[in-house]
């Protein structure tokens, strides 16, 4: 078992590998409650973490980033064996040390990992994904680089530096990947509550507030996402039904035009030419 310590400003990085052609386990605590980032590097080491009598596990490790909150009743047990060695760098700090960490990283800790500042219990886990190429190269490079003394440090310091802003930046990516699929939810919420009620749809306001959000936003992602406005697509759908209740059905072009909300068939008609190329009548 190798493990190393570095104190770079107020953070700590803690580097750990151990190999074995047998089976080791290696239990880990820290002395305080801390916020960590924790990258797993080539190994493939399986993972526990045990507090409060519950137990989490990760049986495939490598290349996965984790963070998490943890105070002194957390355990975190790595199982090695000659299969799934141990690789592992973490990067850590305590919520005391946010205002005082450099490049603005306690304020991106705070932004996309509130859940971790704001702690409800000994142990709380973070986002947890695959580390990017450049992410595990930096990785490698913590455990491969040969060099002493202080250029030794000025290489942790630079390489800390480059890992935890690809780290954050694939946080903002997954980020707006999360508020693109929220949104995409509510504008296919808004069709639905336009197709079940033809006749009488609500208003842009309202619809908007049926869905969560403001009707700036409802016109302009709608318009995205359908190729047409709101109240377009609407009259598109009033006048497809209207024609399969005339063709199909055999409504009356009254009963068809009621039936989809419109109250003048001088209105109707010319809608429905327009869109078909043809009367009502002609169908």
């Amino acid at each position: 078992m190798n493990r190393e310590i570095i104190d770079i400003n107020d953070s700590t990085i803690l580097l750990e590998e151990a190999a074995t052609n047998d089976t080791l386990i290696d239990s880990c605590f820290f002395d305080e409650p801390v916020i960590a980032i924790a990258f797993y590097g080539a190994g493939d080491v399986h993972l526990k973490v045990k507090y409060d009598g519950q137990i989490k596990e990760f049986h495939h490790t490598k290349g996965m980033v984790l963070s998490f909150y943890a105070d002194e009743k957390v355990e975190f047990e790595h199982h090695v064996s000659a299969q799934k060695p141990l690789q592992c760098l973490v990067i850590t700090t305590t919520i005391r040390n946010l205002d005082k960490l450099p490049n603005d990283e306690g304020q991106f800790l705070e932004q996309f990992l509130y859940q971790l500042v704001h702690p409800k219990d000994h142990y709380v886990e973070g986002t947890v994904f695959n580390m990017t190429p450049e992410m595990l190269l930096l990785v490698e490079q913590f455990f491969t680089n040969t060099y002493d003394g202080s250029l030794k440090m000025m290489f942790y310091k630079s390489h800390m530096t480059a890992l935890l802003s690809h780290y954050f930046g694939q946080l903002t990516i997954q980020k707006a990947g999360e508020v693109n699929a929220s949104l995409l939810k509510k504008i296919n919420h808004a069709q639905e509550i336009l197709l079940s009620d033809l006749e009488n749809p609500p208003s842009l306001t309202e619809l908007a507030h049926k869905i969560g959000t403001n009707t700036n936003k409802l016109k302009t992602e709608f318009k995205a996402q359908f190729g047409v406005p709101v109240f377009k697509y609407l009259q598109h759908e009033r006048l497809k039904k209207a024609y399969i209740l005339i063709k199909n059905e055999q409504k009356t072009i009254q009963e068809a035009a009621w039936a989809v909300g419109y109250d003048s068939l001088g209105s109707f008609s010319n809608a429905f030419e327009k869109k078909f190329g043809y009367r009502p009548s002609q169908v």
